[in-house]
């Protein structure tokens, strides 16, 4: 996938802003609170309260309303109160919903301007109660189609 230089331009910002932040809390917890990191990086999108990320396991390239990426948080609700949340309160932002799943894995996708976001919702798992999301977000881009011929020039 190919990125816009100004996409790309968040990059270099983004990367120091994680160092300082990695910096500062080495012997922190792994789990962050998103208050303020939702308002700087998320923009848009919004979160139910009591959200934590998952350092870890996620990757925010650029901030605000045109970061791409995957972040995985912990919702300390239930899947079902989960899925509701996103549903009702992305197109209350001003993201469309494309498509959902209402599953024991559940998807939402949304689009908003030139931008898409899955919504990947499962139980957080047998140690924890709560519910663990991944957010994956990324511009909206001309999909190319895969020939022998691109397959066989990069090999």
């Amino acid at each position: 996938m190919l990125f816009s230089a100004r996409q790309l331009g968040w990059v270099g910002a983004l990367a120091s802003a994680l160092l300082t932040s990695a910096c500062a809390s080495l012997g922190a917890a792994h789990w962050e609170s998103l208050d303020t990191l939702q308002q700087q990086l998320l923009g848009d999108m919004p979160l139910p309260p009591g959200t934590t990320i998952d350092n870890g396991q996620s990757l925010i390239l650029g901030s605000g309303a045109s970061w791409a990426g995957r972040i995985v948080i912990h919702i300390p609700h239930g899947p079902s109160d989960t899925f509701t949340y996103f549903r009702d309160q992305y197109p209350a932002t001003g993201w469309t919903g494309i498509s959902s799943i209402k599953a024991k894995s559940s998807i939402l996708v949304f689009t908003k301007q030139e931008r898409t976001v899955t919504v990947e919702i499962s139980e957080a798992g047998s140690l924890t109660s709560g519910t663990q999301v991944l957010l994956t977000a990324a511009p909206k881009g001309i999909i190319s189609p895969v020939t022998k011929a691109a397959v066989s020039a990069a090999r």
